[in-house]
């Protein structure tokens, strides 16, 4: 016992570590099955009251695959040629021609359809420049520049389908890109065909909104926090700890306890208002609950009709480590709306080296910008995308020309974020379903009883099949088998993993692996012990001489899912997930922790039964 102290130790703290992350996975089920006990009144209070524990347990669950909890996938094709087309000048009809020509050949081709239409310029002699760039560009940069806002493209569609399934308030959903022109979305939990349509096509819709007076946004904020403190409306009514604090805090109206700020002012608790700028910092854990307060009747009566609160669109960090979001009182009606931009770019400033974007507008747009840049010099102005607020510049000096740059990036990746964001407003790739499917909630129900039925059967039948055969040694297998299945659940849960059916189906052959390792272990022990060879020199030969045999072929196992799930999507890659997943904790629970209860049960016994 005392040789394998150190081991034991690892497999304790591996166990705890386990159900340290499951705990939030058991816990969610929990509150799940209290909440539908519930009716009217007390399911409400119950969702108050508990808001913070259901989020975090969410949070840190086991994910649940489409396929498991039911909604809607959603595989959305941009149009490619479209931009490319909208891109050309000097349009006639032997461009026409070339564009109808590669339209019906990409239908029938996997070439890019940009290839193509290179392809079709140069079967007819005709030089691109003619339509793209300047007269002097060669075949090779035009086709390059091309393919290039091909692949932006792809990358905006991506950001203005992430932006707006945040903004419609689905939960873990799946958003990622297939190919070269597809992108695949999965909607856990919805149902509204027609609204999801019109979520995903619809055009993008990005404005430049001047922010309110800081003085009167912050006389709004304080009525509001006025008005729910005199009519009882706690805002943060669902945070206990709150109620329960003594903790003495100083306030311009002398020391208070947490649950009288909470009581006295409970917008206030929930966010940090800036008198000087007029904008507040909500904690990410608070947006919700700001977000339902401001959407009450009672509360949008107090805000003026040329007012809106806007969020941020990504959320940022205060000095103890904390995630807030933005929340900008904005000019109800924007200043200009991004269909003026025409080109915007991700580059650095020369002067100060950080990382900037510039943006050129048409025309039209250059004189209302000048004017607007004019008249608002040292306020700042919203660049705002589906109601999400991306930037907040201040307005240096007029701005003459239609060119102009947007400062405060942290990094040249959030520049270029930026940057698509901006040329989503102005040139949207269109986008087409092209293919739908809904699951259903009870689907997705029986998915799951079917799965756990599947899971246990085949399970149980493993285990019988081992005690029987192998008795105390099978005994032992089963254990680690047990082990197993928990390592694998854990760390599904560690990683936010998600669990589909097919990953349930990697689980079941996860545990077949697992006990197909201790089969070559015993057989080999078997070989040994008729050598003549003691127990315990046994047991050392098998684990050692079959260790290669195993290793081997687990490798060689990892490597597949590794292919499978770098090459395959959806289903394929849930398979390959649970199925490495499985290997690992396989090798650790069958070699390594059965080792060490039969050199336990040899040390104290001197001998195990094999059958």
């Amino acid at each position: 016992m005392r040789k394998n102290r150190g081991k034991i130790f690892l497999i304790v703290a591996t166990v705890l570590l386990s159900l340290y992350f499951l705990y939030p996975t058991w816990k969610d089920h929990q509150l799940h099955n209290q909440l539908l006990s519930l009716r009217g009144i007390d399911s409400v209070q119950f969702l108050e009251t508990k808001d913070s524990e259901i989020r975090d347990a969410r949070t840190k669950r086991i994910k649940l695959g489409l396929d498991l909890q039911g909604g809607m996938r959603v595989v959305l094709e941009t149009n490619v040629l479209k931009l490319v087309e909208d891109l050309a000048k000097n349009k006639d009809d032997a461009y026409a021609d070339i564009i109808r020509q590669v339209r019906e050949e990409s239908k029938k081709s996997e070439e890019s359809p940009v290839l193509l239409l290179r392809k079709k310029f140069e079967e007819r002699q005709i030089r691109m420049s003619r339509y793209y760039g300047s007269l002097r560009d060669e075949n090779e940069k035009i086709y390059t520049f091309l393919e290039d806002e091909a692949k932006k493209a792809i990358d905006r569609g991506i950001e203005i389908v992430r932006n707006r399934v945040d903004q419609y308030g689905v939960s873990e959903p799946s958003i990622q890109k297939l190919g070269g022109t597809r992108i695949i979305v999965e909607l856990p939990g919805v149902t509204k065909e027609s609204e999801v349509r019109q979520l995903l096509q619809g055009t993008a819709l990005l404005e430049f909104k001047l922010l309110k007076d800081p003085e009167v946004s912050y006389r709004v904020l304080e009525s509001i926090d006025k008005a729910l403190a005199s009519t009882g409306g706690v805002a943060d009514s669902s945070d206990t700890t709150a109620k329960k604090d003594t903790t003495k805090i100083s306030t311009p109206e002398g020391e208070k306890t947490a649950e009288e700020l909470a009581r006295e002012h409970p917008l206030f608790t929930l966010m940090g208002a800036n008198k000087q700028s007029g904008e507040a910092a909500v904690p990410e854990d608070f947006k919700d609950k700001v977000r339902r307060l401001l959407d009450r009747e009672d509360i949008k009566a107090l805000i003026p009709t040329d007012m809106q609160f806007a969020w941020s669109a990504k959320t940022h960090l205060s000095q103890d480590g904390r995630k807030f979001y933005n929340l900008y009182p904005v000019k109800t009606t924007p200043e200009l709306t991004g269909g003026v931009i025409v080109n915007a770019k991700g580059t650095v400033d020369p002067n100060t080296s950080m990382p900037i974007v510039t943006m050129e507008m048409n025309s039209e747009g250059s004189r209302d910008w000048a004017r607007i840049t004019g008249a608002n010099i040292n306020k700042r102005i919203a660049i705002v995308l589906d109601n999400a607020v991306f930037s907040a510049p201040v307005v240096r000096n007029k701005i003459i020309g239609g060119h102009s740059q947007i400062e405060g990036m942290e990094n040249q990746d959030e520049a270029r974020l930026l940057e698509i964001v901006l040329k989503a407003g102005a040139l949207p790739a269109p986008v087409e379903i092209v293919e739908q499917r809904s699951v259903g909630a009870s689907l997705g129900e029986d998915s799951i009883r079917s799965g756990i039925y599947s899971s246990v059967l085949a399970t149980v039948l493993t285990i019988l099949f081992m005690v029987v055969y192998y008795r105390t040694g099978g005994a032992i297998a089963d254990i680690a088998v047990v082990f197993c299945l928990l390592f694998v659940l854990a760390v599904l849960a560690a990683f936010q993993g998600t669990l589909t059916l097919p990953g349930t189906a990697g689980i079941i052959l996860t545990l077949a692996v697992a006990v197909d390792a201790n089969v070559l272990i015993y057989e080999r022990i078997r070989e040994e012990q008729a050598t003549g060879k003691t127990m315990r020199a046994a047991i050392d030969a098998g684990y050692s001489k079959a260790f290669t045999a195993i290793f081997d072929s687990n490798l060689t196992t990892f490597i597949t899912g590794v292919i499978l799930y770098q090459f395959g999507t959806g289903p394929v890659q849930g398979f390959a997930l649970t199925l490495m997943i499985g290997i690992a904790a396989s090798m650790f629970s069958s070699i390594f922790i059965t080792r060490v209860i039969f050199e336990m049960l040899t040390e104290k016994y001197g001998a195990v039964s094999f059958g």
